[in-house]
């Protein structure tokens, strides 16, 4: 799993530090928003011919762990 997240970048100077794939300017939230709007993996690779198969796992796998955090009661 972890040479799928290095799949994943945020760099400042792009899309306003957002997490991208590869270093392109294809934001994680993009590929996102494709699965929540009923794409399949395939018609996402179609789509964005610069994504691999690797890349939308890795997006899933990104937003997988961002939410999977605790939540502290006091």
């Amino acid at each position: 799993m972890s040479s799928l997240l290095e799949r994943i970048t945020v760099n400042p100077r792009q899309c306003g530090g957002r997490p991208c794939i590869r270093g392109m300017r294809i934001r994680v939230s993009d590929v996102l928003d494709l699965f929540a709007a009923g794409l399949e993996s395939q018609e996402i690779l179609t789509e964005m011919p610069d994504l691999e198969a690797d890349d939308l796992k890795a997006a899933l796998a990104y937003a997988s762990r961002k939410i999977d955090h605790p939540v502290l009661l006091v």
